[in-house]
């Protein structure tokens, strides 16, 4: 059986007298300002050791292989030597977020799709950097009537504006044939200072303007105008629904994840 609480558990007050005091926990908190600053770090390194875990990109040596093995494909089939190479997340026309090993080289821009699980390249997508007409910076906006809206800001990379968009490709979300993406950070650029240096969105933006300017010297597109146009500018993606998108990036699904038993 359970025991009755003692009596110095309950108190009487009479009305009109005051109670008795009571320990101030809010004053005693803010007295101690050094509890709060230690509890912060401690925050911060759990959710580390959680990203080391979920992302295989950030396990020890992954995406060092990925470079060596993109670097060298590029190198055998390209005979091209690998500039800068960067950790991103490509947006595509219909919002689906994916993870992307960008490379940027004297004539080329390389977006590779890699399987950080198994190590292996499994797409690259290459861009000429002399037909490359447009770099975008800016928000991205919706239609006023979407239902799957993206925060934040990003860039947006066009090339060949003379070839129009057909219109089974602009409302096909698995097709490739758009002259045109869209780059974010990826979510680990403040993971430490090494993913830092590689995953973040404006450094490299400006590698890209830098790449791209020097190619068109180089190597002028005849009938076009040379050099490209750098704007400042709201980036639109034209999704009313975006079913697969709210599922797909609220899970991302378009990156190397541990995901326990099930897999994607």
């Amino acid at each position: 059986m359970a025991q009755a609480p003692s009596g110095d558990e309950f108190r009487p007050v009479e009305l009109g007298k005051q109670e008795p005091s009571v320990p101030n926990v809010t004053q005693d908190t803010e007295n101690k300002p050094g509890q709060q600053q230690k509890e912060q770090p401690q925050d911060t390194e759990t959710n580390k050791q959680f990203l080391l875990r979920k992302f295989f990109v950030a396990r020890p040596g992954a995406f060092d292989q990925a470079l060596e093995d993109l670097t060298n494909q590029i190198l055998s089939k390209e005979k091209e030597t690998v500039i800068s190479a960067w950790l991103l997340a490509e947006v595509d026309h219909w919002n689906n977020e994916k993870e992307r090993v960008v490379l940027i080289t004297d004539n080329n821009l390389f977006i590779c799709k890699y399987d950080f699980i198994m190590l292996c390249c499994q797409q690259i997508h290459k861009v000429p950097l002399n037909y490359i007409e447009r770099i975008c910076s800016g928000p991205f906006i919706f239609p006023e009537k979407s239902l799957d809206k993206r925060e934040g800001e990003g860039l947006r990379v066009h090339w060949d504006k003379l070839r129009e968009i057909p219109f089974f490709s602009r409302w096909n979300p698995l097709s490739s044939d758009i002259p045109y993406t869209s780059f974010i950070d990826h979510p680990l650029k403040n993971y430490s200072e090494k993913f830092t240096s590689f995953c973040q969105l404006s450094s490299f933006t400006d590698h890209l303007i830098k790449a791209v300017q020097e190619a068109h010297k180089r190597n002028p597109v005849p009938g076009r105008a040379n050099g490209a146009l750098i704007l400042n500018q709201p980036l639109l993606i034209e999704t009313y629904v975006g079913l697969t998108s709210f599922i797909g990036n609220r899970n991302k699904l378009g990156y190397s994840l541990a995901r326990g038993s099930v897999g994607f």
